[in-house]
């Protein structure tokens, strides 16, 4: 909606009048309903501050209400939905049974939400892009394979293998940096505590001699009034950026875009990411193809699928020269994510007509490569961890020790 600021003159009056409308022709005939008389000027104008932040509170309150559905309780769904389709049951009764044997509130809802949907006209894949963020566009993209092909069980047990390959790489690595986490959480509450009780029994010490301090005692001696004073209001501070940093990644498409760039050029999330993305691009891209969608449209539908903004542009490149005519293998080359062994590879399946078969080895090799770093994440954490720790422990000694030894050269001199 767009706010209209219009004067009219009415019994010889001029009078300024702020309308809600659509566009600009909704807003004269509002204006015309309303006040009537002869309207001399109208202007787009910025909404008043009280809208501007009462819509800033709606979309606060769906940004703290949203969460995303339970990994378990979405795979058993689907699962129960494979099987109660697969029986010839409607769509529409099988979500009912399903929401109310479900113990998530959260699926419940959306379960119950779709069957009303789909009892009003609506299509399963329709119903569900209202939920992409609780379910992912994973869920959206298989079921509208389903629609497609006529075949929604297979589609959803698909699915339901997909989602729990997922979980398992979730945990995998959650495992992986367990112990890295638990370290490093032990070693920042060691330090605190070093930096709030030790430093200051030390700090009258090195006061009363007055000496010139080095840089890394300066450095502790800020950081112990920096805790002392302001500790609140700085884990308050933490807690607001990363809070906003958030709401803005999920609502803002240029602050996601660049974050997704950023995070690209990182050590070790880069491979993550990038592994990650491009196996289950190319796992939904071979199951759309296998089943006799069109590569264009079967393309569109797995890049709408890549949560990535970074990798989802570069992506598209390869939809849009796809639907200009160049071939599968140029326009893959022409995206600069894919190594010269995938290209050959497509090339061949291109050139033989088992693109299908060729696509689902290029996806087991990224699933094997994604799964390669989960299994070595250890060895990758440990020489950042060993650094971090090193640091702050050189930190303390330095800061500690070094005015220490000043004093006592300075005693032993006189």
């Amino acid at each position: 909606m767009k706010y209209y600021e219009i004067e009219v003159l009415l019994k010889g009056k001029r009078e300024a009048l702020l309308i809600k409308a659509e566009n600009r022709q909704e807003a004269l005939h509002l204006c015309k309903l309303k006040k009537g008389g002869v309207i001399l000027k109208i202007k787009e104008t910025a909404p008043p501050l009280e809208e501007r932040i009462k819509e800033w509170k709606e979309k606060l309150l769906v940004f703290v209400k949203q969460s995303k559905v339970k990994p378990d309780s979405l795979i058993a769904a689907i699962r129960q939905l494979a099987v109660m389709t697969n029986a010839g049951i409607p769509i529409y009764d099988a979500l009912k049974e399903i929401a109310n044997s479900t113990m998530d509130r959260n699926l419940k809802e959306i379960l119950l939400k779709v069957s009303e949907d789909i009892n009003s006209g609506m299509s399963l894949s329709e119903s569900l892009e209202n939920f992409t963020y609780e379910l992912g566009s994973l869920t959206i993209t298989l079921i509208r394979l389903g629609e497609q092909t006529g075949n929604m069980p297979e589609a959803l047990f698909t699915l339901a293998d997909i989602l729990e390959e997922i979980r398992e790489n979730v945990m995998k690595f959650k495992k992986a940096i367990r112990y890295p986490l638990i370290t490093l959480g032990a070693m920042a509450i060691a330090f605190v505590i070093l930096i709030m009780f030790v430093v200051p029994k030390f700090k009258s010490i090195f006061e009363r001699f007055k000496a010139e301090l080095p840089l890394p005692t300066k450095i502790l001696l800020w950081l112990e009034h920096t805790f002392s004073t302001y500790g609140l209001q700085v884990l308050g501070g933490f807690i607001l950026i990363i809070s906003l940093i958030i709401y803005l990644y999920r609502n803002n498409e240029d602050i996601k875009y660049k974050i997704d760039k950023y995070l690209l050029k990182i050590y070790l999330i880069k491979d993550i990411i990038y592994y990650a993305t491009l196996s289950r691009f190319t796992l939904v891209f071979t199951e759309l193809v296998s089943s006799g969608i069109p590569v264009a449209e079967a393309l569109d539908s797995s890049v709408a699928m890549v949560d990535n903004s970074y990798l989802k542009e570069k992506l598209e490149i390869v939809k849009v020269l796809v639907q200009r005519g160049v071939s599968l293998t140029e326009a893959f080359k022409e995206t600069g994510l894919f190594e010269n062994m995938i290209i050959q590879m497509i090339a061949a399946g291109e050139s033989s007509g088992q693109l299908d078969a060729m696509m689902r080895k290029i996806s087991d090799y990224y699933r094997m490569k994604f799964n390669y770093i989960l299994d070595n994440m250890s060895s990758y954490i440990e020489p950042i961890l060993l650094t971090i720790i090193a640091g702050l422990v050189l930190l303390l000694a330095l800061g500690i020790f070094l005015p220490m030894w000043d004093m006592a050269s300075a005693v032993k001199g006189r």
